[in-house]
């Protein structure tokens, strides 16, 4: 997912990426309404996490303003102190998908996401994942780019798969590296022998390269072409 922060408590904005980082998740995040309404549109994203009370434009505005001046349907949840049922409605009324109390547990608020975006994508993920000239059909499984099918081991489809649902966001190697083995990876660099036959089936026969490396982060498809390393090195 990439997710939009708005939110002024430097710890909370802290504790959220803390969290949602490490599981392989982008997150932007804006100290204000204004700079917040910038943000979500003029940029894309999964969701986004509102706080009610904000310097410069409050919540509440800020949602009003993205749902009716810009007819921005990302899906949002309110994250807020006020916890009265009218103002729990007056949240909902004004276009708020979600509503969740201060404080709140982290875990609690992933699994109400997971289940925001599920509604949001018709209560699945896209079956057929595009991203350039590179296609995965999720139901078929069948791989293919700019018309050629493309041969890929399951473990190197997982990697596609889950590489095309972030893209263009980074993923982490720990992420991938749960997609494929769980908690228990196996010994030695298994991950980097993977990418790289994935790297000749997606790359190889093709002058743009999406795979790219990001040092000490992970990997990210990335339609534009890759300026950074060809070479699996993460």
């Amino acid at each position: 997912m990439r997710l939009l922060v708005i939110e002024d408590n430097r710890n909370l904005v802290a504790n959220l990426f803390d969290y949602f980082e490490p599981r392989g998740h982008a997150l932007d995040a804006a100290p204000d309404g204004v700079t917040g309404l910038h943000l979500a549109t003029t940029q894309t994203f999964d969701a986004v996490l509102l706080d009610w009370m904000l310097p410069r434009m409050d919540g509440r505005e800020v949602l009003r303003r993205l749902r009716t001046e810009h007819a921005n349907a990302v899906p949002v949840i309110m994250l807020t102190a006020r916890d009265e049922l009218p103002d729990k409605v007056d949240g909902f009324r004004t276009g708020a998908d979600d509503y969740l109390t201060k404080p709140f547990a982290m875990q609690e608020l992933e699994v109400r996401l997971e289940a925001l975006l599920a509604r949001a994508n018709g209560r699945n993920r896209r079956r057929v994942l595009q991203v350039a000239d590179l296609s995965l059909d999720l139901s078929t499984l069948e791989a293919s780019r700019a018309g050629q099918p493309l041969h890929l081991y399951p473990a190197c489809r997982k990697l596609l798969e889950v590489l095309m649902q972030a893209s263009p966001a980074a993923v982490t190697r720990q992420r991938l590296e749960y997609a494929l083995w769980g908690e228990e990876p196996p010994d030695g660099d298994m991950l980097r022998s993977h990418i790289y036959e994935l790297r000749r089936s997606v790359d190889g026969p093709f002058e743009t390269k999406l795979i790219q490396t990001l040092p000490r982060v992970g990997y990210r498809l990335h339609a534009g072409g890759s300026e950074e390393k060809a070479a699996d090195g993460a």
